[in-house]
């Protein structure tokens, strides 16, 4: 009788529309693919870790209840630090939901993909506080400030690897099924929107002294949109972890690449998480005959 395959998950960076990972692996689990190891980089640390960890329901909960007002609320604005927020809430949340708070109590193995500040190295966070080891994969460069642990300041492991495929394969893969929230539609990394006024949570989140420097006009004439600060910081990103990604997928590709759609996301918008979880699950079942074959349930 042939060894069941041991199946991996890599879970890629994106900000908001990394949201998609969980309706993904809601969607493997419901064609009954049995997930053995998780690798994640950024936000897909975040939901990595609470899936390895046994607190997926309870992750999406949370997403699904998150408003714009609730959002403000969660940043913690900090010009001084290397970054706009400290974003102190990943490591609550976690917290909140019941994490185990070290890594090797975690239900399955699991690796948190970082930065490291000083060398520009990748980082593999597999044991030791998993708190801080999530928050540091998902500092955000630009946004969100960096993290010291150990004697490492840590940043955005999307950086470096943003869909962790070799993280999975080293810890012990032998299927690996990568999930990508940065797909582009129609090859487009930004796209300008019509004009409007600037999102209330922006308005709100920001300084009086920073609404012009990024495009907020709170009496907007119809005019041609200029890029704002977050649209600049997020395109530039994309542009970057396109790239690399497409770069380290051609040496070391996954069995199955799971793409998602959702480009008029921005990084920040972690409060329309019903959309990007939506679309986890469709690009689940577009492969749904795929994913069944390559991992031995056809």
């Amino acid at each position: 009788m042939a060894r069941k395959p041991k199946i991996g998950v890599a879970l890629g960076s994106g900000g908001a529309r990394g949201w998609c990972h969980i309706g993904a692996l809601k969607g493997l689990q419901r064609l009954g693919v049995e997930i053995d190891v998780v690798a994640g980089s950024s936000v897909g640390a975040v939901v990595g870790a609470a899936f390895a960890g046994g607190k997926l329901d309870a992750l999406e909960a949370w997403v699904l209840a998150l408003t714009q007002g609730r959002f403000v609320t969660l940043m913690d604005l900090s010009l001084r630090s290397g970054g706009l927020i400290k974003a102190r809430q990943v490591e609550i949340l976690l917290k909140s939901l019941g994490l185990p708070a070290e890594i090797e109590d975690f239900e399955l193995p699991f690796a948190a993909i970082a930065t490291d500040m000083e060398t520009g190295r990748e980082v593999w966070l597999t044991k030791g506080p998993s708190y801080r080891a999530v928050r540091a994969s998902a500092g955000i460069p630009g946004l969100m400030t960096p993290v010291k642990l150990g004697e490492r300041w840590l940043i955005d492991g999307g950086l470096v690897n943003p869909v962790p495929v070799s993280a999975a394969r080293a810890l012990g893969a032998d299927v690996i099924i990568s999930v990508n929230p940065n797909a582009r539609r129609h090859g487009k990394i930004w796209m300008a929107p019509d004009p409007k006024p600037a999102a209330p949570w922006l308005a709100r989140l920001l300084p009086e002294a920073l609404h012009d420097p990024l495009g907020i006009d709170p009496e907007p004439a119809a005019k041609e949109v200029t890029p704002n600060y977050f649209a600049v910081v997020s395109a530039s990103l994309d542009i970057m972890s396109d790239t690399i990604r497409r770069a380290r997928m051609a040496g070391d590709p996954p069995h199955i690449a799971l793409e998602a759609h959702i480009t008029d996301l921005t990084v920040l918008e972690l409060y329309r998480g019903a959309e990007a979880i939506a679309e986890g699950e469709r690009i689940v079942l577009a492969q749904a005959e795929a994913i069944r074959e390559v991992c031995g349930l056809a």
